[in-house]
C-alpha cells in the first residue's frame, strides 16, 4: 500500500493552511508570502490587471508608515494605468498632509456614506500597515462584509492570515514601507518608482525608525534609501515636511509632557509620561501631536523602556518603547491586551488614567527583574566592548 505523503500545516486564526500556501519573497528571506488555497488571485500583479475598482484602507489613528505606504501604493498604481481610492478610519496628522498630493484620501468619520458607495464597488482591497480588519475599528465591519480580493501588506507580529486572498509579512524589516519597496521590485515593475513613490516610502522608513534610531540596523534598509536618491528622492524636503512642520499648540502640547507630565524610575531603567484628556484640550490636540513623544524618553541616560499614555474619550491609548532585548510587545501583550514589535508596541485601557497609570508602575518590578534588567546589562556589556580600544588592553 502506497504511504501518502504527510501534509504539514500553519496554524491560523482562522485554521491551518498546508506550508505550500507559503513561500518567501525573492531576495527578502524573511518576508512569508501567503496565497489562500481558495483565493481569487493567482498574483500580486494578476489581481492589479483584473482590478477595475481598487480601494487601499490604512489603520486607525494613520501614521507616517500607513500615510506613507497607502499614499506610495496609490501613485504607483497611477502611474501603471490604475486609479485607486484611499480610505482611513480617522484623520492623519497634518504634517503629513503634503503626501495627499492628488487630495483624494476619505476618512470613515467624517465621509461614512461616501465610503459605503466607494467599497460598494470595490473589487480589489488593499490593506497596508496593519494585518487584521479589527484595526481599522469603526471601518472594520464594513471591510470584513466586503466580498472582494483582499491583500495584506504588513510588518506586524501575528497576522490574521485567513482574511486574506494574499498577504505579505515580514517583522523584520523596519516599515511597511520598506516591504513594500521590496515587493515593487520582486513582483512589480520599479520603473514605476518615481520622485513622489520614493518621498513617500522614505516618510513611513524614517518615522517607522525614529529618524533612524532603532529597527534599522541592516544594511538593505540603507541601499533601499540610496536607490530612492537615485530616483529623485530629496531626504531633506522629507524631513522638513514631517518633523519641521509643527503647530505652536503642539510644541506647548510637547512642552507640557516634558515638563509636567515626566516620570523617571532610574531603579527600572524606565521613564514614562501621560496626558489626561484635560491636557489635550488645553493644548488644542489635533490628529497626530502625539507621534513620537514617547521616543523622548529613551533620549534620558540610564533609561531603556519608556511609556507614554494619552487619555481620549475616557480611553487611554499607550505606546511603549525600548531598546535591545527588552521586549515591550510581550509586556503589553500581558498586562494591558496589546502588541505590536518588540522595541515598538502599545496598548489600550478602558479604566481612568490613575488606575491604569497604578498598574503600569506595580507590573515594572517584575518586568524589570525577568527582562529589562538582564536586557540593559547586556546591552552595557556590549557598549564596552564596542567602545574598547585594543591598543590600550
Amino acid at each position: 500500500m502506497e504511504k501518502k505523503a504527510e501534509t504539514t500545516t500553519c496554524h491560523s486564526k482562522n485554521g491551518n493552511f498546508p506550508e505550500s500556501a507559503f513561500r518567501t519573497l525573492p531576495g527578502s528571506p524573511d518576508c512569508k508570502v501567503f496565497k489562500h488555497p481558495q483565493g481569487r488571485c493567482q498574483s500580486l500583479q494578476d489581481a492589479i490587471d483584473k482590478a477595475s475598482n481598487i480601494v487601499i484602507v490604512g489603520h486607525n489613528n494613520p501614521d507616517g508608515d500607513a500615510v506613507g505606504s497607502t499614499q506610495a501604493l496609490y501613485q504607483y498604481l497611477l502611474n501603471s494605468g490604475k486609479d485607486a481610492k484611499i480610505v482611513y478610519p480617522n484623520h492623519f496628522a497634518k504634517n503629513l498632509a503634503w503626501m495627499d498630493i492628488h487630495q483624494i484620501a476619505i476618512n470613515y468619520k467624517e465621509h461614512p456614506d461616501e465610503i459605503k458607495t466607494v467599497m460598494q464597488a470595490c473589487d480589489l482591497l488593499f490593506v497596508l500597515d496593519f494585518n487584521r480588519l479589527s484595526r481599522t475599528e469603526s471601518l472594520a465591519p464594513l471591510l470584513m462584509e466586503k466580498d472582494c480580493t483582499r491583500i495584506m501588506i504588513d510588518h506586524h507580529l501575528e497576522p490574521d492570515w485567513g482574511s486574506f486572498d494574499l498577504a505579505f509579512s515580514d517583522t523584520s524589516v523596519s516599515s511597511t514601507c520598506e516591504l513594500l519597496y521590496r515587493i515593487f521590485y520582486a513582483e512589480l515593475c520599479p520603473d514605476r518608482i518615481d520622485a513622489h513613490v520614493g518621498a513617500c516610502l522614505y516618510a513611513g522608513i524614517s518615522t517607522d525608525t525614529g529618524s533612524f534610531s532603532y529597527s534599522c540596523g541592516h544594511k538593505e534598509l540603507f541601499s533601499t534609501i540610496a536607490d530612492l536618491v537615485s530616483k529623485g528622492l530629496d531626504t531633506v524636503k522629507v524631513h522638513q515636511n514631517i518633523f519641521d512642520n509643527f503647530t505652536e499648540s503642539r510644541m506647548r502640547l510637547l512642552g507640557c509632557c516634558l515638563g509636567e507630565r515626566l516620570i523617571v524610575k532610574p531603579e527600572y531603567n524606565t521613564a514614562y509620561m501621560y496626558l489626561s484628556e484635560e491636557d489635550m484640550q488645553k493644548y488644542n490636540y489635533q490628529a497626530g501631536d502625539t507621534e513620537g513623544i514617547v521616543n523622548y524618553g529613551l533620549s534620558i541616560d540610564g533609561v531603556y523602556f519608556a511609556a507614554f499614555f494619552t487619555q481620549r474619550n475616557n480611553r487611554i491609548r499607550m505606546s511603549y518603547r525600548s531598546q535591545g532585548d527588552i521586549d515591550v510587545n510581550i509586556f503589553a501583550k500581558e498586562n494591558f491586551g496589546g502588541g505590536g514589535h518588540k522595541n515598538a508596541a502599545g496598548g489600550f485601557s478602558q479604566t481612568s488614567l490613575e488606575e491604569t497609570l497604578a498598574k503600569f508602575e506595580s507590573a515594572l518590578p517584575a518586568f524589570y527583574e525577568k527582562t529589562i534588567k538582564p536586557a540593559v546589562e547586556k546591552l552595557k556589556t556590549g557598549s564596552k566592548l564596542y567602545y574598547s580600544n585594543p591598543q590600550e588592553d
